[in-house]
């Protein structure tokens, strides 16, 4: 087997080259192109995959066909002929959760988990690169990226109607961790007032409320929310879903994150 094959050589970029564009900016990627970066050499394993990625879709109450879209492609098969090919358009959500289901031995999937979960387009690392940080660094990292990732929402949400911050900020943290709000999350960690929590979390738990973020944003954009209402009651949904999902993903960290 090739080093390319045993997925040593692979890095963020390999899914930006495979990422597409539609006419109204919204990028994605076809699966049978994900197929092939993650090393499944057969269609039918790789659409048992898919089918556990769409359950898990459905299980955190996501429209399925939001992001996973059917296509068909017309293929050559050899003298000129051609027969129709199965594909799907997937989103960065499907992707996530694509690599979520995905095979945990192969090194190409610990990338993909990385790049479709936590990374961004202006500023992503290889998994070798990652991976050598030392816990520190990688909290430093991924801090980082949240608190842009905050500034960004915090946009987001001002131009859909949100005036409480506060207020909407703790929707988030209540569904990600089972009611608990800014405040009650502090106090189980013991922080001083007015210190702030996320300065003190891990780089797993940071990735969490990385991914509950951006997915926040996300929603706010695409179901065009004008009210600050609806933004708290999205913020609170996507915290859900992500907590949700880090159960079902089976986490080792699920409980420092997710306390029940």
């Amino acid at each position: 087997m090739s080093e390319l094959e045993k997925g040593e050589n692979y890095n963020n970029e390999t899914f930006e080259d495979i990422k597409h564009i539609d006419e109204n900016g919204i990028e994605f990627w076809y699966a049978r192109e994900l197929q092939s970066v993650l090393n499944y050499k057969e269609w039918r394993k790789f659409e048992n995959v898919i089918n556990k990625a769409k359950e898990s879709c459905k299980n955190s109450d996501i429209n399925v066909f939001d992001h996973f879209v059917d296509v068909d492609k017309m293929v050559q098969i050899g003298s000129g002929a051609q027969r129709k090919q199965k594909d799907y358009k997937l989103t960065r959500y499907a992707c996530y959760l694509i690599a979520q289901n995905g095979d945990t031995r192969k090194k190409v999937i610990a990338l993909a988990q990385t790049y479709f979960a936590i990374q961004t387009r202006k500023q992503e690392i290889s998994e070798k690169e990652y991976s050598s940080l030392t816990e520190d660094e990688k909290r430093f990292y991924q801090r980082n990226l949240t608190k842009k990732g905050n500034y960004s929402l915090n946009q987001t949400a001002k131009n859909a109607g949100v005036k409480n911050f506060d207020k909407f900020h703790n929707a988030g943290y209540k569904g990600l961790y089972n009611g608990e709000t800014a405040d009650d999350i502090a106090k189980r960690k013991g922080l001083r007032y007015r210190e702030d929590i996320l300065d003190n979390m891990g780089s797993e738990e940071l990735a969490a409320n990385l991914f509950r973020i951006t997915q926040t944003e996300s929603r706010l954009k695409r179901d065009k929310i004008d009210t600050e209402k609806k933004a708290c009651d999205t913020h609170n949904k996507i915290g859900k879903i992500v907590r949700k999902a880090i159960k079902q993903a089976g986490r080792n960290y699920a409980r420092r994150i997710t306390y029940t």
